[in-house]
């Protein structure tokens, strides 16, 4: 493990032309704090855990003190937001210091979220405040923990200088890790400015760092888009299977890697409502949980018409097509799996939406009523009342309950329990208890429940007797809990 000023910087997106980015320092926080570490992604680049005691640690991961060998800079990019096209975007309160090698021999960009104005701020302060940032920092190990590709936390920086959202806010910054930062919107801005060259160029450089595997074939960027769009599919598959909603999907948040970032309104599905909407700024549910796996497909259409100029159009078709697909298998795969099923037979999709349909009408708790499904009695002599009674249609549970019985019996696995529960979490991030984090790290700069829920969250298929009340429904005044954009 290294020190701090051996960590080994590479910063090969700095060796691209100043117009893909913009140098600059990050602004100076004010009497910064450590929140909290996670020695978890310290791994992923090598740092020693111990150097978080360091007296000087949080001026590194402030801004204020830039490792060696780091070039900061932002990152250009466009988007399409809201279904509609916004011609310049880019990192409005992030900077990339560099990126890391560690001795697996994996880059990692290591980002500070919240470090200031950048040119691409649009009026904006450029920081983070404290209360997103438990959010964000909490949820992508949560994602993490759940196997779903994700962008990694290292730590969170706070200080007592205000912030003005809804309300004033303490200021905080997010050490964020990724193999990439670039986006489907890194792309779309050189196609509308009509640089077609940049298009390339920056497509050269994703496939040689990240599919160095397509560098020599002559379809290379064919099959890098369609490298994105199954990537892209399984993603929404094992967003919907656990319950998660994004809440902004707008193409500058998909990442050209298949990864879950740039958290914000967020939110794990409770009481399941396919209709779910996360994000108060929503109102119209354009990113509502059922409607993300067809959001999906939209930004990839976004996406793909950014890289037309490589790609003849009847190929794009062909790759674009290959997306409904994808998705439905994953999709199907996994819930087959949460079910206890080791494969995907005929009738399962029936049987899937059947289930979905009667936890609808009786409002049940997604996460909870899949894990408690682990207990299921496929003798045909059982009664399973404790599943039969938080269903209001008894007589449809048990005519679901023959269906799924006879299922079992074509492939009967004495160790089904251990196979449900290792695919259906205990555990998630409920917005209530994020809101408890926050709420005693705000009033109090007690940070204990960050970390509690960071460790917590780190195994979220393990039996954690002393953490019980954890997965409990939600309490009457999480009803209260919103979430938005500046979230």
């Amino acid at each position: 493990m290294h020190k701090l000023h051996q960590l080994n910087f590479e910063n090969t997106f700095a060796r691209l032309p100043d117009t893909f980015h913009s140098r600059l320092n990050p602004t100076p926080l004010p009497a910064p704090y450590l929140v909290s570490f996670n020695a978890n992604a310290a791994d992923l680049i090598d740092l020693d855990s111990t150097e978080s005691s360091r007296a000087d640690f949080a001026e590194h991961f402030s801004g204020n003190r830039l490792p060696p060998n780091a070039e900061p800079l932002s990152m250009l990019y466009a988007g399409h937001q809201f279904g509609q096209f916004v011609p310049q975007l880019g990192d409005g309160r992030a900077i990339l210091l560099g990126e890391i090698r560690n001795r697996a021999g994996e880059l990692w960009d290591v980002q500070l979220k919240g470090s200031g104005i950048t040119p691409y701020s649009r009026q904006g302060d450029g920081r983070a405040v404290l209360r997103s940032s438990i959010r964000e920092y909490l949820c992508s190990e949560a994602m993490h923990g759940l196997g779903i590709p994700t962008s990694r936390a290292l730590c969170i920086v706070g200080s007592d200088e205000e912030v003005y959202r809804e309300r004033i806010e303490t200021a905080a910054v997010l050490t964020r890790l990724a193999p990439s930062h670039v986006r489907f919107g890194s792309f779309e801005v050189f196609y509308y400015r009509g640089q077609h060259e940049h298009i390339a160029t920056l497509a050269d450089y994703v496939i040689a760092r990240h599919f160095p595997h397509l560098v020599d074939d002559a379809d290379k960027y064919q099959l890098f888009l369609n490298e994105v769009t199954q990537r892209t599919a399984k993603l929404m598959a094992q967003w919907q299977a656990v319950g998660f909603s994004h809440g902004v999907m707008n193409t500058d948040n998909m990442s050209i890697l298949g990864l879950t970032f740039d958290y914000g309104p967020f939110g794990f599905m409770e009481a399941y409502d396919p209709g779910y909407i996360c994000n108060h700024s929503d109102p119209g549910g354009r990113y509502a949980y059922d409607q993300q796996p067809q959001i999906g497909l939209w930004n990839l259409a976004c996406f793909a018409q950014a890289l037309s100029p490589l790609i003849p159009t009847e190929d794009i078709h062909t790759v674009l097509d290959s997306y409904a697909p994808a998705y439905h298998q994953h999709y199907a795969e996994s819930m087959a799996a949460k079910l206890g099923l080791s494969k995907v037979m005929q009738n399962d999709i029936q049987l899937f939406a059947s289930l979905l349909k009667m936890m609808h009408a009786s409002q049940l708790d997604y996460t909870n009523l899949f894990r408690s499904l682990g207990n299921f009695n496929s003798s045909a002599d059982a009664t399973n009342d404790p599943l039969r009674d938080q269903f209001i249609d008894r007589a449809a549970f048990d005519a679901w309950v023959a269906s799924y019985r006879a299922r079992l019996q074509q492939e009967p696995d004495s160790k089904r329990k251990a196979r449900m529960d290792a695919v259906n979490p205990k555990y998630i991030l409920r917005n209530y208890l994020a809101q408890n984090a926050i709420e005693k790290a705000e009033k109090n700069r007690d940070f204990s429940e960050i970390d509690r829920l960071l460790k917590l969250l780190g195994k979220p298929f393990d039996g954690q007797p002393e953490m019980e009340s954890y997965a409990a429904t939600p309490p009457e005044w999480a009803r209260q809990i919103e979430v938005s954009c500046s979230s």
